[in-house]
């Protein structure tokens, strides 16, 4: 009989399917396991390949299976799709994986270590938090405009807000007041959540040489080095800083045929979280050369004078994240080019 390579692990809360197949691809077990029988079952195996889709949980089985002297291969859900024969089932799942995962050309997700899934879940918990303060926000604006208390956007501008309240206590009625106090004790409390957490990222920086480094970069903060420490895999997965680049969805969109090069605008087909940040980070640049005018003849100057400052801003993030890659790769600093040319 012959003996098993891969095993495509379809993953679940509570009952698994396994699927072993040989070297030439024949099936030789398909498996109903329980959470509790996933571990001893692999034990038993000789050692091989054990592919899972990149789903939830899929990074905590893949340490586990990996110190069983497994070889661990996670593969992107949308690769696994074009696998799956006709009918969806658990069986038809863990057989699509096995046999994606032995694709020549198929690319593979790095398994996470338990510190970066723990800076992933700080970076989370913070930007839920921002969500739940700015909707609240924005409730407590909507209410108080239909009582003719108005206030701009933003969240420095709750302080407005909560001083109208107080001047129009006598003419809003006391049901009103009260329940804006409500809006804004819970306001008050987010905010102090989201302080403490961003303190905890500013330390997790601080403690690494990567994430240190990355701060050198005019336009990344703690927030976006840990979001890059957190989620991005190693920066030597990438041959090239533009890889790095498309990976994060900031390359155009091809729609070349024909040998004609056609592209189209850009792709946001990657990590959101490092993207956006990069872009917010790029743009806080852009404003600031609004302000105080950027060196003449440098790259940023040029372009503003002919381009919207939202593509300039997409175009200086592109280069921020191949900076990120250069830097990572090769251990250095961040160099300014303008310093560098003179």
């Amino acid at each position: 009989m012959d003996e098993v390579s891969i095993v495509g692990l379809d993953l679940a809360k509570r009952v698994f399917q396994a699927h072993g197949a040989s070297s030439s691809g024949d099936a030789i077990f398909r498996r109903k396991l329980s959470r509790s029988q996933v571990l001893p079952f692999l034990a038993r195996q000789p050692r091989c390949i054990v592919a899972m889709e990149a789903c939830a949980s899929a990074h905590f089985w893949g340490r586990a299976i990996r110190e069983l002297g497994h070889e661990v291969r996670l593969i992107p859900p949308i690769y696994v799709k074009p696998f799956v024969k006709r009918q969806k089932n658990d069986a038809a799942d863990a057989e699509a994986i096995a046999e994606a995962a032995v694709r020549p050309n198929m690319r593979f997700v790095e398994v996470k270590s338990q510190s970066q899934q723990a800076g992933a879940m700080v970076f989370r918990t913070r930007d839920l938090l921002v969500r739940q303060r700015t909707q609240l926000i924005n409730a407590l604006r909507g209410h108080l405009a239909e009582h003719g208390v108005v206030a701009p956007q933003g969240v420095t501008n709750v302080r407005m807000l909560e001083a109208a309240i107080e001047e129009a206590e006598t003419s809003l009625e006391l049901l009103i007041v009260e329940t804006a106090r409500l809006y804004l004790t819970q306001i008050a409390s987010l905010s102090e959540q989201i302080v403490m957490l961003e303190k905890v990222l500013q330390q997790e920086a601080a403690k690494a040489v990567a994430t240190a480094r990355l701060l050198t970069v005019p336009g990344i903060g703690h927030v976006t080095a840990m979001a890059i420490e957190a989620f991005a895999p190693p920066m030597e997965t990438f041959r090239r800083g533009r890889d790095f680049a498309a990976w994060l969805g900031l390359v155009p969109i091809q729609r070349s045929t024909g040998g004609k090069q056609v592209l189209g605008r850009t792709s946001k087909m990657g990590q959101r979280d490092i993207r956006r940040l990069l872009i917010t980070g790029a743009m806080t640049m852009v404003r600031w050369a609004g302000r105080k005018a950027p060196p003449e003849g440098s790259w940023l100057s040029r372009m503003l004078e002919r381009k919207p400052r939202m593509l300039v801003a997409i175009a200086l993030a592109n280069k921020m994240a191949r900076s990120v890659w250069a830097m990572l790769t090769k251990g250095e600093d961040y160099r300014d080019p303008v310093t560098v040319a003179a």
